[in-house]
């Protein structure tokens, strides 16, 4: 019996994942699933590049503005949420496509990764808060050499988790692979470095432009923290600096443009490692296009 069929697209930040889903959603009556682990969380929009109602051009997007800022949302509840709304939009005979950076989450989702069932431990988070960046991870090559290994040693929410799973278990055990429900078509976006590169300074200052300091602004001043915002990705934290007096606006801008296609460039070297993306030139919309009707003729539940 055939598993249900879903889709994914991936690719580095600002290679145009959110169109290319939305493009495929109108053609093949489909919804999209944010696979974004800033983007859940409510207010967080300029700062996260978080698709606008115009952009969805009447598509249906789920596991958006869902959480609240100030508590963190872990992968496991990603993992619930999203098989949900993929269930969800599979019984009204519709197409799920799950697009986002959050490369683990989708990692979950498909099963190629599973989480340690370690619950939160805010006392212990607490007390890692004290902590820079650098010495989290140093604590972590101390306790765990083979976690380590594997993380990216500049994602302090992860580096946090990890030791809060050794602080439980001992050590992080290592990620089992499950049998997905769904069957998966996983569509990456190919583009070129100057190309992307070029993208990012237009999307940061486009966001800069739109009010994006104004932003976190606003934010801070209904009661986000520049603590907490300091683990809500690049641009909040630069620019929560910046307000704090601590650097320049020129200085902040430049920071967030390397900062991001540095994180381009690990994103990359995450999904180069996934044999099952099928990769397209980011202007082959055709070619995307016909290999999802291709993907979708495989049986005839969406025919």
């Amino acid at each position: 019996m055939s598993k249900p069929k879903a889709i994914a697209v991936v690719g580095p930040t600002s290679s145009g994942k959110t169109s290319l889903a939305i493009t495929l959603a109108k053609q093949f009556n489909g919804e999209v699933i944010s696979a974004d682990c800033r983007q859940i969380y409510k207010g967080l929009d300029l700062g996260t590049g978080k698709v606008t109602a115009e952009e969805m051009d009447g598509v249906t997007h789920h596991l958006i503005d869902i959480a609240d800022p100030n508590k963190r949302y872990s992968a496991s509840e990603f993992e619930l949420d999203a098989t949900a709304a993929i269930m969800d939009i599979r019984s009204r005979h519709k197409l799920p496509i799950v697009a986002g950076g959050t490369f683990f989450y989708l990692d979950m989702l498909r099963g190629r990764h599973g989480v340690a069932h370690v619950p939160p431990n805010e006392a212990f988070r607490i007390d890692m808060s004290d902590f820079s960046t650098p010495e989290l991870f140093s604590k972590l090559q101390a306790s765990d050499p083979d976690r380590a290994s594997t993380i990216d040693r500049h994602n302090r929410p992860r580096l946090i988790r990890a030791l809060e799973i050794i602080e439980s278990l001992g050590k992080v055990p290592p990620p089992q692979k499950t049998d997905s429900p769904f069957e998966w078509l996983v569509i990456g976006i190919s583009i070129s470095q100057l190309r992307l590169h070029d993208n990012i300074h237009k999307r940061l200052h486009q966001r800069l432009d739109a009010g994006m300091v104004e932003e976190v602004e606003k934010l801070h001043a209904e009661g986000l923290s520049y603590e907490r915002m300091h683990d809500l990705g690049i641009e909040y934290r630069f620019i929560s600096s910046y307000l704090k007096g601590e650097i320049r606006y020129k200085e902040m801008v430049e920071k967030i443009g390397i900062k991001s296609r540095q994180f381009a460039k690990r994103q990359m070297t995450w999904l180069k490692k996934d044999k099952e993306i099928e990769w397209f030139d980011a202007d082959n919309k055709p070619g995307i296009c016909h290999r999802v009707s291709e993907f979708l003729e495989q049986s005839s539940e969406l025919t």
